[in-house]
C-alpha cells in the first residue's frame, strides 16, 4: 500500500456548510495544503487565487487517475471512497489528460460554440416565459388572480432547477421518463455527506443503469439531439469514441449542463434578495446583469471544489512541493474568496467591484465548454423573473437557508419565496 505523506491534514467538511469560513481556515495554514476529503482521501488545496491559477495551468498537473494518481490502485480497498468515483472513476474530458482530453473535448465542443448557442436563445426564452407562466398557476389549477398574495414558492424546484433541467435533456434527447431519474443521479454524484460504500455503490448502480437507458433508447429512437449524434460517432468510428467514454461524456455534459446552471441562477436570486441596493441598481440599468451573474460566481461559485488533479511530476508552488502522483482539490470558491486578489471585501457579495477574472468556469484547456450556454440561461432568466414579479422577496431569514451537502456544488436545498408583496 501507498505511504502517505506524514504531514496533519485538515478535514474537509463533506457538507460544505460555510464555505467561506472553510477557506479562511485553510488559507490560514498557507498557500497549499494538505486535506483530506471525505471517506479520508488524502489531498492538497490550494487556497489562493496565484496558487490555483498557477496549477491549472501547469502540463505537469494532470486529471487522469488511471495514469497519475498514486493511490488509484487502491481505490477497491477503500469502500469509503467509492463516492469519488463518479467524478474520477469515469472515462471523459474531464478525467482523461493530453491527446485523450482533446479527442473527447472535440466530439462534444461544436455544440456549444458561440454561435449554436445564440440559435439557442429562442428557445431558451420560451421555456422561461412557460415557467414564470406556471408560477401564477396555482397547483388546482389556473386562477383569474394568479398565486395569492403571500403564497410561498420553492424557487428553486419551479423555476431555478427547470429552465436549465428542460434545455439539456432537449439537447441530448433525454426522453420523459429518463428526466427524474437523470435528475436524481446528478444529485447523487453531488452529495458528498455520505461517503458510507452503501452510496458510492447506489451511485455506480444509478450510473449503470440510467445511462445505458438513455443510449438505448436514442438507438432505437434516433433524434436530432447530441446522443444521437454521439450514437453515431460510435457506430462510425469507435477509435473516436468507446462505448465506455459514451456513456461517461453523457454523465459529465448532461450532469454540468444542469445542475451548475441550477447553482448559478438560484445564488444569483438569493444574492440579489438580499443585497436589494445591487437589485435596484440591476434594475435601473446602473448595474449589468453580466456583472451580477460574474460576481455570483466568484464569490458563490456553482462548483465550489472539484475533485480531483494529479501531479504528473514533483510540482512546487508557492515555495510547497507536492509529490508526484498526490491528487488536487480544484478549489473555485477559495479562490474567488482571495483577499490578496479581491480585497479585503473578498467574502462580501458586490456587483460593482468587477471580478470577469473569476475562475468558477475554469481555466485552460478544461475550461467549461457550456459556459456561454449557462451565461445565456441566467442572463434570460433573472431579469425576466424580476422583472415578472418586482416584489419578489425571501420567505425567510437568509441564515435559515441551506446549503445543498456537498464541498463540491454550492447552492441552497431550497429557496422560498413569495411572489408578490
Amino acid at each position: 500500500m501507498t505511504e502517505r505523506a506524514p504531514s496533519p491534514r485538515i478535514a474537509i467538511d463533506p457538507f460544505g456548510a460555510d464555505l467561506p469560513a472553510e477557506a479562511a481556515r485553510l488559507r490560514a495554514a498557507g498557500s497549499v495544503v494538505p486535506v483530506e476529503l471525505p471517506g479520508g482521501i488524502p489531498a492538497w488545496a490550494p487556497t489562493r487565487y496565484d496558487t490555483l491559477r498557477a496549477l491549472i495551468l501547469d502540463p505537469q498537473v494532470s486529471k487522469d487517475p488511471r495514469k497519475h494518481w498514486s493511490l488509484w490502485a487502491e481505490v477497491g480497498e477503500h469502500p469509503e471512497w467509492g463516492w469519488v468515483l463518479g467524478w474520477v472513476g469515469v472515462v471523459n474530458m474531464l478525467s482523461t489528460y493530453g491527446p485523450d482530453h482533446t479527442r473527447l473535448r472535440k466530439l462534444v465542443a461544436p455544440s456549444f460554440t458561440a454561435r449554436r448557442t445564440e440559435l439557442m436563445r429562442p428557445r431558451v426564452e420560451k421555456i422561461t416565459e412557460e415557467l414564470l407562466t406556471a408560477l401564477d398557476e396555482p397547483a388546482g389549477g389556473k386562477a383569474d388572480d394568479g398565486v395569492a398574495p403571500g403564497a410561498v414558492v420553492d424557487l428553486r424546484v419551479t423555476y431555478a432547477n427547470q429552465l436549465p433541467m428542460q434545455l439539456i435533456c432537449e439537447l441530448f434527447g433525454v426522453p420523459d421518463h429518463l428526466l427524474g431519474p437523470v435528475g436524481d443521479l446528478v444529485a447523487a454524484i453531488m452529495d458528498t455527506s455520505d461517503p458510507s460504500p452503501e452510496h458510492g455503490a447506489y451511485v455506480q448502480r444509478q450510473i449503470g443503469t440510467v445511462l445505458p437507458a438513455l443510449i438505448a433508447y436514442r438507438a432505437e429512437h434516433p433524434g436530432d439531439d447530441m446522443t444521437t449524434e454521439l450514437l453515431r460517432v460510435r457506430a462510425e468510428d469507435g477509435d473516436r469514441l468507446s462505448e465506455e467514454e459514451l456513456l461517461y461524456t453523457l454523465l459529465l455534459v448532461i450532469g454540468a449542463g444542469f445542475e451548475t446552471t441550477v447553482n448559478l441562477i438560484g445564488n444569483a436570486v438569493v444574492a440579489l434578495l438580499t443585497h436589494p441596493e445591487q437589485l435596484a441598481a440591476v434594475r435601473s440599468g446602473e448595474l449589468t446583469w453580466d456583472a451580477v451573474i460574474d460576481e455570483t460566481l466568484r464569490v458563490h461559485p456553482s462548483i465550489a471544489s472539484l475533485p480531483l488533479r494529479f501531479a504528473v511530476t514533483d510540482v512546487t508552488v508557492d515555495g510547497v512541493t507536492i509529490p508526484a502522483g498526490d491528487a488536487i482539490l480544484t478549489t473555485y470558491a477559495a479562490s474567488g474568496y482571495d483577499p490578496e486578489h479581491y480585497g479585503p471585501t473578498a467574502t462580501e457579495f458586490d456587483a460593482t467591484r468587477g471580478a470577469d477574472d473569476h475562475m468558477s468556469f475554469g481555466i485552460g484547456v478544461h475550461r467549461c465548454i457550456g459556459a456561454p450556454l449557462a451565461r445565456l440561461e441566467a442572463r434570460t432568466a433573472l431579469p425576466a423573473l424580476f422583472d415578472r414579479y418586482p416584489d419578489l422577496r425571501l420567505a425567510v431569514d437568509e441564515a435559515d437557508l441551506r446549503q445543498v451537502p456537498s464541498f463540491i456544488a454550492y447552492g441552497w436545498q431550497k429557496i422560498p419565496v413569495r411572489l408578490h408583496g
